[in-house]
């Protein structure tokens, strides 16, 4: 648990965001999502409404048409009622399926494919009622109420000047047909549904911003919970460092031993030291048996000393080795002829003792 007082003043880490959609915690705007839903509603009403009222009118007439001459019985019954579910659905059907691909797809694209079991698992804190009040009665809740007042005031303003604006069309409908009179009222109805889906959309889009962003908020961390967070993922430092102290103990311990078998020390005279080893007919190169800098490769060089293992001074061939090869490598190609020059002059000195 963080330490109380602390500024959450750090950015949530990958883990942090991770394990919070694995709770079913996600950036989410409902505004948005009904918006979404109500256009995708509206729009294909639009586009299905004239086959939904001809499908309307041949399953009305199809079943009610010649009720008058049918028996209904408890036996056949279920027939007509099945009949008439049959028709609803296929009615339906389309319309509710475009809903659905929406309402899925806004959420999809505000949170990602998630997946969560623990975002419905009871909880005795949501039934606590002293809670309860805490969230009612919290900043949260209060910024709710607000844009609740505010999307009620927009809506209400959007529905009232375009029912204003299209009062002067109510009167002439007197003497027209049923049938003009729906088809009046239907325009004047999707022109509010568009401009209500609209306004709501606008609202869905700045809301879900300000979910983005106080999602965010809501998981940044303190530096203890950055401090514990980074223990978590990659381990104690002071643990980590003697981990570090004793792999080069053993490494170092390892270097020491093999050095006596070394041909050749090549070495610029203060700073860097580099001990090769080669056998012709077991190797296909010169290999790096030890490296080091300054103590280091003055330690290099005194057990080459102590075990009459010759050094050669050559800086630019020391450093390009030093920097080029770690312990066990065989030398890169582009310093063969360099570093064969020394070894010849190593076996000559040799045969010449």
């Amino acid at each position: 648990m963080p330490e109380s007082g602390q500024e959450k003043s750090f950015q949530p880490t990958p883990r942090r965001i991770r394990k919070a959609r694995e709770e079913g915690n996600v950036p989410k705007s409902q505004d948005l999502g009904s918006a979404v839903v109500l256009i995708a509603g509206v729009m294909a009403l639009i586009a299905l409404g004239p086959a939904m009222v001809d499908q309307m009118k041949w399953a009305f007439y199809a079943i009610y048409g010649d009720l008058l001459n049918v028996d209904l019985t408890p036996e056949n019954f279920p027939g007509y009622f099945h009949l008439g579910s049959w028709y609803l659905l296929k009615l339906l059907a389309p319309f509710s399926l475009a809903l659905l691909v929406f309402g899925l797809g806004i959420h999809v694209l505000m949170s990602g494919w998630l997946f969560s079991s623990k975002a419905i698992e009871p909880k005795l804190s949501r039934i606590d009622p002293i809670k309860g009040l805490q969230r009612i009665f919290s900043i949260k809740g209060f910024v709710e109420l607000v844009k609740g007042i505010f999307k009620v005031l927009v809506v209400g303003l959007i529905a009232y000047l375009t029912i204003r604006a299209e009062i002067p069309r109510f009167t002439p409908m007197i003497d027209e047909s049923v049938v003009e009179i729906v088809g009046g009222i239907t325009a004047i109805a999707v022109k509010l549904a568009l401009r209500l889906a609209l306004a709501i959309l606008i609202l869905g889009i700045l809301d879900w911003r300000f979910q983005k962003w106080k999602y965010t908020q809501d998981l940044k961390m303190t530096k203890q919970e950055m401090i514990d967070e980074h223990k978590m993922t990659e381990g104690d430092p002071r643990l980590k460092a003697h981990i570090r102290r004793v792999q080069y103990r053993m490494s170092y311990n390892r270097m020491i031993k093999q050095l006596p078998e070394a041909d050749v020390v090549v070495s610029n005279p203060v700073h860097v030291a580099v001990a090769l080893k080669y056998n012709a007919d077991k190797m296909s190169a010169p290999v790096v048996i030890a490296k080091g800098r300054r103590k280091l490769a003055e330690r290099i060089k005194l057990i080459a000393r102590q075990h009459d293992i010759p050094i050669v001074e050559d800086p630019p061939l020391a450093r390009a080795l030093y920097k080029a090869c770690e312990i066990g490598w065989e030398i890169p190609y582009e310093l063969f002829q360099a570093v064969a020059e020394v070894l010849a002059m190593v076996y000559r000195l040799k045969e010449a003792a």
